[in-house]
């Protein structure tokens, strides 16, 4: 079972490579590599937040989820008070 496994592995990896061998050959193959090789340059540029400016935004989007949260649960409340107790006057129990 561990061999099979072996050989499925290097298997698909051979085939990835001759995928890649014969995408090399072609323009849009050469296109694509040179886009990813682009790609690659640019990721690295990339400054990353520290832990804290990270920390700090999580707990920005969470408090603005509670609060938007909040609101909507306010604003669908008020409307059903509106809609059913004033408008058709049916009481809500």
């Amino acid at each position: 079972a561990e061999q099979a496994m072996i050989v499925r592995v290097l298997a698909v990896l051979a085939g990835a490579g001759l995928a890649a061998a014969v995408a090399w050959q072609t323009e849009p193959g050469r296109r694509f590599f040179g886009f990813a090789r682009e790609a690659s340059n640019e990721a690295k540029k990339v400054v990353w937040p520290s832990r804290k400016e990270t920390m700090q935004t999580t707990g920005l989007v969470f408090a603005f989820v509670v609060v938007m949260a909040l609101f909507l649960w306010l604003t669908d409340k008020g409307l059903e008070w509106v809609l059913y107790d004033l408008v058709l006057g049916w009481r809500q129990s």
